[in-house]
């Protein structure tokens, strides 16, 4: 499965608590602060813990690596810059 975003890709995300399956979130990274990843929602454990998926479960980590993430923070991506502008 190729990946949703390309490296360097340029995206805008709003600030939103309106969590829903598959919606793509940008979160600090649980394991490296100040790293900012892009996953999709996957399942959720609680109201704001959930498990992140990655598009391309073979290059990247997810859940499957740091356990469900608290979304309280979290970032809804509204746009994908298209590459071709970038």
């Amino acid at each position: 499965m190729l990946p949703t975003l390309h490296p360097g890709q340029g995206l805008i995300a709003i600030r939103s608590q309106r969590l829903r399956h598959n919606q793509l979130r940008v979160v600090e990274h649980p394991e490296r602060p100040e790293f900012w990843i892009v996953k999709r929602l996957g399942d959720h454990i609680d109201q704001t813990r959930w498990m992140l998926v990655a598009d391309n479960s073979s290059e990247g980590e997810d859940s499957r690596h740091f356990g469900p993430v608290d979304m309280a923070d979290s970032w809804r991506v509204v746009l994908k810059i298209p590459q071709r502008w970038m």
